[in-house]
C-alpha cells in the first residue's frame, strides 16, 4: 500500500472502508499512516454519536496511556457526499487546526478521514446546562467567529444555499411508496416546501446579524469537554462556513433538547435567563471586553436575532433529514426527525414574523 501526497500536504491513502468489513480496510490505512504500530496490538472502539458517518477510535494497547497513541477514522456515510463539499471540510480543518480550533489530519482516504483525537467526553442534555462547561463552549464558539479564512472562501452565508441544495436533492417522488405517502401526509410537496423557504429567506435575510466562520452543526456529540484540563473542543466540521452569528447560536440551542427521535423534548430549550448568560459570555469573548462593558441592548439584540434563526436551524434540518430518509441506509428514522425539526418550525413562525414584519 503506497500514500499519495496531495497538493495541500495531506497523506492520501488509496483504501475504501466498505460496512462490510470495517476494521480489514482500517488496518490498512493505519499500515500507511501509523507504520510503527503492530496490527496485533490495535484495539478498536465504534462511536455511535453520528446518524450519518461511522467513527472509529484506534488505539496502540503497548501501555503508554498517551493521546498520541490514538487515531480517530471517520468513514463518510452513503451518498453524503451528496450533501457535503469535502474539499471544503478538509481545508476548513487544516485553517481551523492552525488557529488550535480544530484536530490534526493524519490522512485521508477514499470514503473518510484519519484525525487527532481530542480526550473527553461529549455532551449530554444535562452537560450543556453545567455552569462549569456552557461558558466554554460559548467562549470556544466567539474563538472560531473571529476566525478570518483565505480571501478566496466566500463569505456569502450558508444557509440559504444549503437549504436550496437540500431541496433540490428531494426526491419527486420518494422511491419507496410508503415513505412518499408518509411525506405527502406530513408535509404535502417539495414545491409547498420551496415556497415556505423563499417567504422563510424574504424575512431572515433582513437580520443584521455579523457574517462569521461558523461550525454550523454544533450539536452535542460535536462539543468534547476535557474536565482535566477544563477545555472544549469542536469536531466534525462538515458544515463549516460562513454564516450568520446568530445561526450557529441558534443551532446549538436547539440541540439541547436531544437527538434520539424518541427522547426530544422541546421543553428542554434553554430558559431566556439561560440564553441571555450564554449570549453576554460568548460576546465578551467575541467582543474581547469584560461582560461589565457589554450593554444591555445589545444582548438583548443577539438574542433576538437568535430566536430568529432558530427558524432557519429548524427548516434545515427538517429538509436535510428528508433527503436522507430517501438516501440514507443508516438505522434512524430520519422521517420522524424530519416531522419533529419542521412542525417546530410552523409552530414557531408566525410568531417570529410577525416581529419581523
Amino acid at each position: 500500500m503506497t500514500s499519495v501526497c496531495l497538493p495541500a500536504g495531506d497523506v492520501y491513502v488509496p483504501v475504501k472502508i466498505e460496512d462490510h468489513d470495517i476494521f480489514s480496510g482500517i488496518l490498512k490505512l493505519l499500515a500507511v499512516i501509523r507504520p510503527e504500530w503492530s496490527p496485533d496490538n490495535i484495539k478498536f472502539k465504534t462511536f455511535t454519536d453520528g446518524i450519518t458517518n461511522k467513527l472509529v477510535g484506534c488505539q496502540l494497547n503497548d501501555g503508554a496511556k498517551s493521546v498520541e497513541n490514538i487515531v480517530l477514522v471517520r468513514i463518510y456515510g452513503n451518498k453524503t457526499d451528496l450533501l457535503i463539499d469535502r474539499k471544503a471540510e478538509l481545508r476548513n480543518i487544516k485553517t481551523l487546526n492552525e488557529f488550535g480550533l480544530a484536530p490534526m489530519v493524519y490522512g485521508v482516504f477514499e470514503n473518510g478521514l484519519a484525525y487527532q483525537y481530542y480526550p473527553g467526553s461529549t455532551l449530554n442534555i444535562d452537560s450543556v446546562l453545567d455552569p462549569a462547561i456552557w461558558p466554554l463552549v460559548a467562549c470556544q464558539m466567539a474563538k472560531m467567529h473571529n476566525v478570518s479564512l483565505g480571501s478566496e472562501i466566500t463569505k456569502e452565508p450558508m444557509v440559504w444555499d444549503k437549504i436550496e441544495q437540500f431541496l433540490s436533492l428531494l426526491p419527486v417522488p420518494f422511491t419507496d411508496a410508503s415513505k412518499q405517502n408518509r411525506f405527502t401526509n406530513s408535509f404535502g410537496s417539495v414545491t409547498k416546501l420551496r415556497i415556505e423557504f423563499e417567504r422563510l429567506k424574504s424575512y431572515l435575510s433582513k437580520t443584521e446579524s455579523p457574517i462569521v466562520f461558523a461550525h454550523n452543526d454544533l450539536l452535542l456529540g460535536n462539543v468534547i469537554y476535557n474536565q482535566d484540563e477544563g477545555s472544549i473542543s469542536f469536531i466534525d466540521y462538515e458544515y463549516a462556513a460562513y454564516n450568520y452569528q446568530a445561526f450557529d447560536i441558534a443551532n446549538h440551542f436547539n440541540e439541547f433538547v436531544g437527538l434520539s427521535v424518541d427522547d426530544i423534548d422541546y421543553n428542554r430549550y434553554p430558559s431566556k435567563s439561560f440564553r441571555l448568560s450564554w449570549i453576554k459570555a460568548y460576546l465578551s469573548e467575541y467582543m474581547k471586553v469584560t461582560d461589565d462593558n457589554i450593554p444591555n441592548d445589545t444582548v438583548e439584540t443577539v438574542c433576538t436575532q437568535v430566536e430568529q434563526m432558530s427558524l432557519a436551524s429548524h427548516f434545515l434540518w427538517g429538509v436535510w433529514s428528508l433527503v436522507q430518509y430517501e438516501l440514507s441506509d443508516i438505522d434512524f428514522d430520519f422521517g420522524r426527525y424530519a416531522e419533529i425539526r419542521l412542525l417546530r418550525y410552523f409552530e414557531l413562525k408566525d410568531q417570529i414574523f410577525k416581529q419581523l414584519s
